[in-house]
């Protein structure tokens, strides 16, 4: 193997070695690690985006991918901090992971992308399998934003985050970077 192809296979080593450090921290949490969250009532579906929401408002944006049908915005009563993945559940979300990281990554939401579906980017397309990690140019991300700031990258996965009343919690779908972020 000559230096190139070694310091290659080292980088690639070190790029894959970093992104498993970063799924690491969307982990599941163990059985003894407590939870808090409010008893669950109704989501209430929400037409304006504007509307004030007491409990969590959780949306559901397909991005790029502009799978309308998917999208949605509610709001989810809680009051008391509560963990992302019951939070989606009562807004009727419906997540799924991939073969290899069932409940660490977020491959599909209510069905989105479908598995026959031409993802569109710039190399061509691609279909999403949802056996190992989604592709780097396609992909759900994870979203939060305080009652009064900005959207922020969520630091940790479904099962861990927790959210609080007043917070907003999104699932965008980005292709080759677009949408960037959510909308303000």
């Amino acid at each position: 193997m000559t230096l190139t192809k070694i310091r290659t296979a080292a980088a690639s080593s070190l790029a894959a070695a970093g992104l498993l450090f970063t799924l690491a921290a969307c982990s599941t949490p163990t059985a003894s690690q407590p939870t808090t969250s409010a008893p669950a009532t109704t989501a209430t579906s929400s037409s304006a985006a504007s509307e004030p929401c007491t409990g969590v408002k959780v949306i559901v944006d397909s991005g790029a991918l502009k799978q309308d049908a998917a999208d949605l915005s509610v709001c989810v009563p809680v009051d008391a901090p509560t963990p992302a993945s019951k939070v989606l559940d009562e807004a009727n979300v419906k997540t799924v992971g991939t073969a290899q990281y069932p409940t660490e990554l977020v491959c599909r939401v209510n069905g989105v992308p479908a598995a026959d579906l031409d993802i569109v980017h710039k190399a061509g397309t691609y279909k999403e399998e949802c056996k190992g990690m989604p592709a780097a140019f396609a992909y759900w991300s994870l979203w939060t934003k305080p009652a009064s700031g900005d959207w922020a990258y969520a630091q940790e996965g479904l099962a861990t985050l927790q959210v609080s009343p007043g917070q907003s919690l999104e699932l965008l779908f980005t292709v080759d970077g677009e949408p960037a972020a959510p909308a303000a």
